[in-house]
């Protein structure tokens, strides 16, 4: 840690030491962490990049046989290359299971999920260059990257750009017909793209009526403008679909973009699949250089995917991640329904879920800036009560006061019952977030707050 202190996101690690939340963590088992007092804690975070838990044996295994007995070429950026055809072919082959029209569509590997929004940016202002704007949705996340951030809908965070780099226009999510009046406002020639997530997971696990994602689908489909699904969270089984905005939603989008489970929870890989022809409007002929990357699709990475793509299948955790995913929704709720003043609402889908938590003072008359203290506080403490309780969740990054549970899909039954007990009995002790903040030690409470107000 002195070392991340002195040479790394310095303030970032400090703040999570101050909450006691810093690690390092040592992994026990796929499924439980080890701090550096030998504590063990269930692992309910990894923001749904961790699909299989940590060193999941059966992916360890294969990457110890790949290393030792393969010789494929590490970097293969101006060759073919059989792990990277293979994932291309596997990745399309599901796709076009529940959408056909995606039988010939083609994929351009990176190494994140921003740069997979990337991608999908440049390949929808290639296809439509005479419109200017994108469409995007309140409390979006499509990462931090110049591009991506232009999209992601949060003023926090927009404010390290200079200048926006796009044309975007924010609408709520979910109304299908504030989306339709400014398409008809705009003129649906100028709307380059629509990009969304079918579930939105920084926004803590947000699910639009069933009907919008059809809608959108709709209106863009008749205008010729290209719809692009950030299944970054949601694809490969998380949700309790392979594609969520196909199978849940009934749409049949242009781009989707994937990344966090394509990983295994071990690297890092982005895949950006393109309808052929928007995807040669930028990559044709001679132009198939125009878009590239060192690391990329490299064999590694590419062989890491297709075994994880197999484990999904194989031990069928997209259909787990709906049993179990019914189960945990409706503990979060009885957990809700005992302590009401602590949690205000809670909201899942297939293995994302969220609590919301009440405010630690109230927020009537509270200008913005002590309003969005307020909101990050009472987050930052509902994760260090979890975190006393044994069990690690996430913070969300576009609503502060909201605690999400992204487990892999692999935890055994009686370990995700248990992880839900812990979570009960700590509302249960709490009741309520002011003694959530009464229970927090005053020296700790003073640290943060000195942490927040001046630094």
């Amino acid at each position: 840690m002195a070392l991340e202190l002195a040479h790394g996101n310095r303030d970032l690690i400090k703040a999570l030491k101050i909450a006691g939340i810093a690690g390092p963590y040592n992994v026990v088992d796929p499924w439980q962490l080890q701090d550096e007092k030998g504590e063990v804690r269930i692992n309910a975070g990894g923001y749904s990049a961790v699909p299989l838990g940590d060193r999941y044996p059966e992916l360890i295994d294969f990457v110890v046989r790949y290393l030792r007995d393969g010789n494929s070429m590490g970097l293969p950026q101006q060759s073919a290359s059989q792990w990277r055809g293979e994932l291309e072919y596997r990745l399309i082959e599901k796709l076009s299971q529940f959408a056909p029209s995606h039988a010939d569509s083609q994929i351009f590997f990176s190494n994140s999920g921003s740069e997979a929004i990337e991608s999908a940016i440049k390949f929808t202002t290639h296809y439509r260059p005479n419109a200017n704007y994108f469409i995007n949705f309140t409390k979006a996340y499509h990462g931090k990257t110049t591009g991506a951030l232009n999209l992601t809908a949060n003023p926090e965070y927009q404010r390290q750009l200079r200048r926006p780099a796009l044309d975007v226009v924010t609408l709520p999510y979910g109304d299908s017909e504030a989306f339709t009046r400014e398409v008809d406002r705009l003129g649906a020639d100028n709307v380059a793209g629509v990009i969304f997530e079918p579930i939105q997971g920084e926004a803590g696990v947000i699910v639009p009526p069933a009907e919008f994602l059809r809608h959108v689908d709709e209106i863009c489909k008749r205008h010729g403008i290209l719809t692009i699904a950030d299944e970054i969270q949601t694809g490969l089984g998380r949700s309790g679909y392979w594609f969520a905005s196909i199978e849940w939603g009934g749409m049949d989008p242009d781009i989707i973009t994937l990344a966090k489970p394509l990983g295994g929870g071990l690297t890092a890989t982005g895949a950006t699949i393109a309808r052929s022809r928007i995807f040669k409007k930028m990559l044709g002929g001679l132009d198939a250089k125009h878009q590239s990357n060192t690391f990329g699709g490299n064999s590694l990475a590419m062989a890491i995917g297709l075994k994880s793509l197999d484990i999904i299948e194989d031990e069928k955790l997209v259909e787990r991640a709906q049993r179990l995913g019914k189960l945990g929704a409706k503990r979060l709720d009885t957990i809700a329904q005992l302590a009401p003043g602590l949690i205000t609402d809670t909201r899942a889908f297939g293995m994302l879920f969220a609590a919301q938590f009440a405010p630690i003072t109230p927020t009537k008359n509270i200008i913005y800036g002590p309003k969005k203290l307020n909101s990050e506080f009472t987050g930052l403490l509902a994760l260090m009560m979890w975190h006393k309780a044994g069990v690690l969740a996430n913070f969300s990054l576009n609503a502060h006061s909201a605690v999400r549970l992204t487990p892999a899909l692999t935890m055994p039954d009686e370990m995700f019952i248990d992880m839900f007990d812990r979570l009960e009995a700590a509302a249960i002790e709490h009741k309520n977030s002011w003694r959530m903040f009464m229970n927090t030690p005053r020296k700790t409470v003073l640290k943060l707050a000195n942490f927040a107000l001046f630094n």
